[in-house]
């Protein structure tokens, strides 16, 4: 489905992210892998390489304008065009009431998901208007009913969703589509160590109108389609891949 588009993915090194990775290079786009850990990266573009596609990485702060603008503009001149950018990386959320929650703690999340989806956004877009083509992808997407106790969590994916609106605006008169994934929760991606992901994944599951959650492959399968050409009309808008857990 991606044959001859060229990929950029931030936090490619994550479960999440690398899943996406695989399956770009999977259906024949060239991937560059952006992340802060050169290992974890280094593994994906492995799989990549070893299942007959072509990955780059570079480590790269996504918060970081320079470091952001300077990579694109690396990307563009190796490659000669940038077709997708989905942004992965962790907002850093700390998770409690809001009546307990310190000022920094809450905002955390909030500036992170703002900067860093406005930044590489912003340089990916600069080059895809040239071209009058392109597709921009964010992760997460908004769920009227979230748990309490979620810190700035929530509104940070509420943001996201605002600034994906105006994005998706602003760009769609120069044949650029902007869309969100929206799983409510990947269990793979939860940490082998994190004390309660049995408990999560269970609940996850229990939520869902299918009896179960989104995999990373699914994420992977659904975002290379997404970012793909079957996908033309679809921008402006969240896809819904939470198996009934988030219901429209």
């Amino acid at each position: 489905m991606l044959d001859d588009e060229v990929a950029v993915i931030y936090g490619a090194g994550g479960s999440i992210g690398g899943a996406v990775a695989r399956a770009f290079g999977r259906e024949g786009a060239r991937v560059f892998l952006a992340g802060r850990t050169e290992t974890t990266l280094d593994e994906v573009a492995e799989d990549i390489r070893s299942a007959g596609g072509e990955a780059d990485t570079a480590i790269v702060d996504a918060l970081d304008e320079q470091a952001v603008d300077e990579f694109v503009d690396a990307v563009v001149e190796e490659a000669g065009q940038l077709d997708i950018s989905f942004n992965l990386i962790g907002i850093g959320d700390i998770q409690e009431p809001l009546t307990n929650i310190s000022v920094g703690d809450f905002m955390q999340p909030i500036t992170t998901a703002m900067r860093t989806q406005f930044l590489t956004t912003r340089a990916a877009a600069r080059h895809m208007i040239e071209r009058e083509s392109g597709v921009i992808l964010t992760f997460g997407g908004s769920n009227p009913d979230a748990p309490p106790g979620t810190g700035g969590f929530k509104i940070a994916l509420d943001a996201i969703e605002g600034l994906r609106r105006q994005w998706a605006v602003e760009l769609g008169p120069h044949g650029i589509r902007v869309v969100t994934l929206k799983t409510g929760s990947v269990p793979e991606s939860i940490p082998d160590d994190f004390e309660y992901r049995d408990e999560v994944a269970a609940a996850t599951k229990e939520a869902t109108l299918l009896g179960r959650a989104a995999t990373l492959a699914d994420v992977g399968d659904v975002a290379a389609f997404v970012a793909s050409e079957q996908a033309r009309t679809i921008t402006a808008t969240e896809v819904n891949i939470s198996c009934g857990a988030i219901m429209e």
